[in-house]
């Protein structure tokens, strides 16, 4: 999606643009699919619609008119033994209150909340782990049941690990000027609160699937005259005189004047590791998760038993496999209206540094998506269909000092002109967030230092799947 969004902004800029695309087909992690005869999403499924950079380029790949809020922004936890509404008045899982975690945490975690604006002030420094700084101030329960599924769903990763300056930085930032951590959010919320957009929907789907994305805006990259190459995979690129580049790709040579690298981490570095070797060498380091999503299709009339709301999401704390489901038919209206006597679920497994689960086989992935389901919600029939879709690697991870090691990468990229980097493992792993840093990367090349603060323009907040995903 990076490589695309890069190209239409070149061509907007009147840049002649060739996309060189690895695998059979435009997205990466924006796929769509069909289940039982319906249209779904088998990787992201929505986008943040409060940030511009997806809703406006789904408007201008003529998506406008099918840009969807969800049907229904109501979730809920798993946790305790039973499904809880997801409380209200949090910034990523970190209440104002402790009053907005009754019910989730225990009465002496509400009381641990409590305590906060008694404790001495923490010092961040320069960066800190979101669940080691939250803990320390409000206690482990709140990271526990709230912060980590939330983080866990987003990253597929540790909250203990996770840098909370790259995930969630405007928590860091009234962090460090708000003597209590419950203050801090509360000066967010009240900021949110007054922000223009604050009335609009939070997230934002396409009709027929945030998967249709990619394909649109490669339309219109043809359109205006951008060249797509598919099943070509870069294997070499060189820097043979100032302002000229060689990529050999697919088992031909091109040459051009710039080069955007809009490609996961470790593919990064080796592309980079002639010209750029200390850039390499830091993406060499950039860790991945994997995940995977079990998409259930079952008949409307066997599927009473579930709850309202548009999905679940599920501590780790609580031991079970799946970390969150998302009831897609109630989410979304139009997976309703394909096929008003289906109903489409899906979860998801795996987190970073988990092996053991994503080892087993499809059927093996079925099973216990059907029995986590089962045991939250009462649902114990057979579905008529599903599908079960891997992805390895899918989620960079962004451990404490991520900003800095982004910093150094871009830092020794700019030393070569004509050359910039952007995808998800720079600046968010969100939809709009790899935009801008796709628009960012587009405008270095082009000496455009306004396009380049793009990127703080927008605190990036990168909760692009629902319920968890």
């Amino acid at each position: 999606m990076a490589g695309l969004a890069a190209a239409h902004r070149l061509l907007q800029r009147g840049a002649r643009v060739t996309v060189l695309e690895a695998s059979d087909r435009v997205g990466g992690k924006l796929l769509p699919g069909e289940i039982a005869g319906v249209r779904v999403d088998l990787g992201a499924e929505s986008m943040l619609a409060r940030r511009p950079e997806a809703v406006g380029l789904a408007r201008e790949a003529g998506l406008g008119d099918r840009l969807q809020p969800p049907a229904t922004a109501t979730a809920a936890l798993w946790t305790r033994g039973a499904l809880r509404p997801m409380p209200k008045g949090h910034v990523m899982g970190v209440p104002g209150t402790a009053a907005a975690l009754a019910g989730v945490v225990s009465e002496e975690g509400l009381a641990r909340i409590g305590r906060d604006a008694e404790l001495p002030r923490t010092e961040i420094g320069d960066d800190v782990a979101v669940g080691e700084y939250v803990a320390a101030r409000l206690g482990r329960e709140v990271v526990d049941r709230l912060v980590e599924p939330l983080l866990g769903g987003v990253y597929a990763g540790d909250a203990y690990r996770i840098s909370m300056r790259s995930a969630v930085p405007q928590l860091f930032e009234a962090a460090r000027t708000h003597p209590s951590l419950t203050e801090a959010v509360r000066a967010i919320q009240g900021r949110t609160a007054a922000a223009p957009q604050a009335a609009g929907p939070v997230f934002a789907g396409l009709e027929g699937g945030i998967g249709t994305l990619p394909p649109a805006v490669a339309g219109t990259v043809r359109a205006r005259g951008g060249e797509i190459l598919l099943g070509t995979p870069v294997t070499e690129l060189r820097r043979t005189a100032p302002g000229t580049w060689r990529i050999t790709a697919g088992g031909r040579v091109l040459t051009a004047d710039a080069v955007i690298v809009a490609v996961p981490a470790p593919a990064a570095a080796s592309l980079l590791r002639a010209e750029a070797p200390a850039a390499a060498a830091e993406l060499a380091a950039v860790e991945y998760a994997s995940m995977a999503l079990i998409t259930l299709a079952y008949r409307r009339a066997d599927a009473a038993a579930l709850p309202g709301g548009s999905g679940f999401l599920v501590p780790p704390v609580d031991g079970r496999t799946i970390k969150a489901a998302t009831f897609a038919s109630r989410k979304w209206g139009w997976i309703d209206r394909e096929d008003p006597d289906l109903v489409v679920l899906r979860t998801s497994v795996g987190r970073h540094g988990e092996t053991e689960v994503l080892g087993r086989d499809d059927a093996a992935l079925v099973a216990v998506s059907r029995h986590d389901i089962e045991q939250a919600t009462g649902l114990s029939a057979a579905p008529v269909a599903t599908r079960v879709t891997r992805w390895t690697d899918g989620l960079p991870q962004y451990p404490v000092g991520h900003h800095a090691r982004v910093a150094r990468v871009r830092d020794h990229v700019a030393k070569l002109p004509g050359l910039a980097v952007c995808g998800a493992a720079y600046d968010g792993v969100g939809i709009p967030a790899t935009i801008a840093s796709a628009h960012a990367a587009v405008d270095q090349l082009l000496g455009d230092p306004a396009g380049v603060e793009e990127l703080t323009a927008h605190p990036v907040r990168s909760l692009d799947g629902g319920a968890g995903e």
